[in-house]
């Protein structure tokens, strides 16, 4: 089995629960912002809407489409006009406080703990993300996982977001490595798993639901749950 010195994690949707605390988040919103009284939607619609939403403009933003203000700014628009309110009648500042409670929410994957406390003394471990910086750390402060990584790149301070192979240069650059000598562990097929393997590292796409892989050639390794990390490395 081949042997690696760094291994390069992404955080939202691998380590850091994002949709379990994003969820909580909502619901909180829906009753602090007393949306029920339009009449139109539930909080499971609510949820449902935006996950959609939000889901579509991440996309866009990790492909440069569109900046973090765009996407702060309208993804509540768009979900709550597309639940039926009307402009005037979406909450102003329902975004800056979904961006204050969210990161503070600390659900991380079953075994998170566990597995990098067993792989800390082994690997370098490192954080690569496209979220936003000042999200991203209150997130790892909350969750307990800064006191696990040597670097935390983001795509906002380095000028690039994954794919792009130059996120992955900075990093090596950053950490002293070399690309045979890191394993990439993230959820995205596109970002995490392609934008390594263009890099020449190795990758481990975390695909807990278990959804059939469209990537041409396979992942390096494929697990569902990452207690296999163990098993790995």
């Amino acid at each position: 089995m081949k042997t690696y010195t760094h291994l390069l994690f992404d955080l939202d949707h691998t380590l850091w629960d994002f949709e379990k605390n994003s969820e909580e988040t909502l619901y909180t919103l829906y009753e602090q912002y007393n949306l029920a009284r339009f009449g139109r939607f539930d909080r499971a619609s609510f949820y449902k809407k935006y996950k959609a939403v939000n889901n579509r403009l991440w996309d866009l933003y990790n492909k440069g489409k569109i900046d973090q203000k765009e996407l702060r700014d309208t993804r509540f628009y768009k979900t709550l006009m597309g639940l039926g309110l009307q402009h005037h009648e979406v909450p102003k500042d329902i975004s800056r406080a979904y961006t204050d409670l969210c990161p503070t929410k600390t659900a991380v994957f079953p075994f998170t703990h566990d597995v990098l406390t067993y792989l800390q003394p082994k690997y370098g471990l490192h954080i690569i993300t496209n979220g936003f910086k000042d999200m991203q750390h209150i997130k790892m402060a909350g969750a307990r996982l800064n006191g696990y990584f040597q670097e935390v790149v983001t795509s906002e301070c380095c000028g690039y977001k994954k794919p792009d192979k130059r996120i992955f240069t900075h990093v090596l650059e950053r950490i002293g490595g070399k690309a045979e000598e890191c394993l990439m562990i993230g959820d995205n097929l596109e970002c995490d798993i392609q934008g390594a393997r263009t890099s020449g590292i190795d990758q481990v796409y975390f695909n807990p639901d278990k959804i059939k892989a469209k990537l041409r050639p396979k992942p390096t390794y494929e697990i569902s749950c990452l207690s296999q990390l163990m098993e790995i490395l």
